[in-house]
């Protein structure tokens, strides 16, 4: 352990020093600040955490500026990650403790032309040693002000339900904005909740009338042929490896926001249903339906000196088995043992910053849901031996950013429950606290 933690010490001190060398003051976020010259504090709390002009320069499509710059940028994650208890010989925790290249990314962000601009991102996974497209929004926005009137519209086209949200409550860009790769995670999550990324192409029309009403709505459908880009690098040939739907699958998006002085509230409403296959490599058989509706709100008080946000979000799931119950389930997925069930995931975070550099989060979140033997059997390590997917968790973590392009963190995860209880959840001796996980993570973006 001691090893380890010298390895990790190491490590952020080269980081820290080839940023503080890349960087020598205070410039604004890569790419997107390079053409606007905006600090990083005009965009960003702590990245990715938007500001109200954060979500402005996202909704008029990364187009802001008319500078000409090379819109690219990168990233790069080195962490390790330290689980309470690994004595179980039934799971591998591979690179348990182990200081890793967590993942590298390179950016387009920008103006394409004319009001059109994207956010692409291809990541390179040092876990899994793969790599392939990422988040990727691409939009086109217009802006219209006159006498009082301010109106925002435009369209977008991404590849992950809630990618095109400007506010951190949604999941693609919800806390934690970086967790480990190697710890383990409960075994139920609701679909709109990163179980399509890169794996489906969305469409859809936005408009924000005088920074108060936003609305968006538009489908998702699987990003095969001619929108196979989208999901470039995924397996898509394993049966039960990724996610395939049949035709295009609406999702909406509400919100109520509201900015004076240093403050901003956001409440609202978000959702997708989606027809799925059992079988992602059979698309022609039944399909069953997830029904996600979302509800979310959103505070920050923000100056140079302190910066408070916090955020709320429930998502309701219900999941209709209509194929894969009656015919005893379809290809290599879990056979659900009720014909509908239900789940239920809440999140909530509250974080301080200090002069945007010293920062701590307390954070909860609880995924509730129906007993299901078919869904969540009693696996050694992974599983649940009363069949639930109930886990509650407190999340508290320490960050410190010496300049703005990096960001060091301690994060440690205290499971309360796991997989469906406290004591013994998989059968086989394992309590929740032996899934408490110390995080420490050194991330970079140049």
């Amino acid at each position: 352990m001691a090893n380890c933690t010298r390895k990790l010490a190491v490590a952020l001190f080269v980081l820290v020093a080839a940023a503080m060398s890349f960087s020598p003051k205070a410039v604004a976020v890569p790419s997107f600040a390079r053409q606007t010259g905006l600090a990083c504090v005009a965009c960003h709390v702590s990245f990715p955490e938007l500001t109200p002009f954060g979500r402005f320069f996202k909704l008029t499509g990364y187009t802001l500026s008319n500078q000409w710059t090379i819109p690219l940028a990168g990233m790069a994650q080195i962490s390790q990650t330290n689980t309470r208890s690994i004595n179980q010989n039934e799971y591998d925790f591979v690179r348990n403790q182990d200081v890793v290249l967590q993942q590298a990314s390179l950016f387009y962000g920008g103006r394409i032309a004319g009001p059109v601009g994207a956010f692409a991102q291809w990541t390179y996974d040092g876990i899994a040693h793969h790599s392939g497209i990422d988040n990727t929004d691409i939009r086109a926005a217009g802006h219209f002000t006159q006498n009082d009137i301010d109106f925002i519209y435009g369209l977008t086209v991404n590849n992950n339900p809630t990618a095109s949200d400007v506010w951190n409550t949604t999941p693609v860009f919800g806390f934690p904005y970086a967790s480990s790769s190697v710890s383990l995670t409960p075994a139920a999550s609701t679909l709109i909740d990163g179980n399509l990324a890169q794996q489906v192409a969305g469409a859809a029309a936005y408009a924000f009338w005088q920074r108060s009403i936003y609305a968006e709505f538009g489908f998702y459908r699987t990003a095969d042929e001619m929108f196979s880009v989208f999901r470039t690098g995924q397996d898509i040939s394993t049966p039960g490896g990724v996610h395939r739907l049949k035709g295009e699958n609406p999702y909406w998006r509400v919100a109520y926001s509201r900015e004076w002085g240093a403050q901003s509230i956001e409440l609202g409403t978000f959702g997708l249903i989606a027809d799925v296959y059992p079988d992602n490599t059979i698309p022609t058989s039944p399909t069953d339906r997830f029904s996600d509706y979302g509800v979310d709100a959103q505070y920050q008080y923000l100056t140079l000196s302190h910066a408070f946000t916090t955020q709320l979000s429930l998502i309701h799931e219900k999941q209709s088995w209509n194929a894969s119950f009656p015919s005893g389930g379809i290809g290599a997925g879990p056979t659900p043992a009720n014909p509908t069930d239900r789940l239920n995931t809440f999140k909530a975070k509250a974080s301080y910053y200090y002069q945007r550099k010293y920062g701590a989060t307390l954070a909860y979140f609880s995924t509730t849901g129906n007993t299901d033997t078919g869904l969540y059997g009693s696996v050694p390590v992974t599983g649940s031996a009363n069949g639930s997917p109930n886990s509650r968790a407190i999340i508290l973590e320490l960050d410190y950013l010496p300049i703005p392009q990096v960001k060091l963190s301690v994060q440690y995860t205290w499971f309360l429950e796991f997989n469906g209880a406290r004591f013994n959840y998989d059968g086989s001796g394992r309590n929740a606290s032996d899934n408490n996980t110390l995080y420490m993570l050194a991330w970079l973006v140049f």
